[in-house]
């Protein structure tokens, strides 16, 4: 999910979309527990990062929340965005989103659920994905329940953003996968691995 909405996130109750299509446009953030939409200086950082990849991708946002990460993808050139969340208020707010943002139909889709019940069912439907964002509710400690459902969906090559509390021991991933990148504010660290 992007996750403690800071003092200034919470008063602007919005987020900006930074770059690509959509640029400018606002993402507004519905009041959910645990719900911290990643910071527009660490998206700006990572997408950066990731804009030789992003044309063309698959993307998944494992815990949407607000949607920052993933319309964020969709506005630079992916070609498909899965956004996952359970939280039945920030679906019905990443739907009305996607109404806002002209041709967001056809690039992004929401699927209501839980992650761990979903994941198994896009590994059924033969789903793979370039790019992923694992950035849960810090409270609950998922990565090390999501991660080893999730990795078996990634393509060679794919690249992984994985966000975490600053004092969390990093994420354990097989030796296929490589740190790419890190970024680190007063409360988060946030890490992009590379799949050889």
């Amino acid at each position: 999910m992007s996750k403690s909405l800071s003092s200034s996130a919470r008063g602007a109750g919005a987020v900006r979309i930074i770059a690509g299509r959509w640029r400018g446009s606002r993402l507004t953030v519905a009041d959910a527990p645990g719900l911290r939409p990643t910071s527009d200086r660490v998206r700006e950082t990572l997408f950066n990062w990731l804009m030789p990849y992003l044309p063309g991708a698959t993307v998944l946002d494992a815990f949407a929340g607000s949607g920052a990460l993933g319309f964020e993808a969709a506005s630079r050139g992916a070609a498909q965005v899965v956004l996952l969340e359970r939280e039945p208020r920030l679906v019905q707010s990443l739907a009305q989103q996607m109404q806002k943002l002209e041709g967001a139909h056809e690039v992004v889709n929401v699927l209501p659920g839980d992650t761990l019940s979903l994941l198994p069912t896009l590994a059924q439907q033969g789903q793979r994905f370039d790019i992923a964002f694992i950035d849960p509710p810090f409270a609950e400690n998922l990565w090390e329940r999501v991660l080893p459902q999730l990795l078996p969906l990634m393509n060679t090559g794919g690249m992984l953003y994985v966000e975490m509390p600053k004092n969390a021991p990093p994420a354990v991933l097989p030796q296929d996968w490589q740190l790419h990148r890190e970024i680190a504010t007063r409360e988060m660290v946030g890490r992009l691995y590379r799949r050889d």
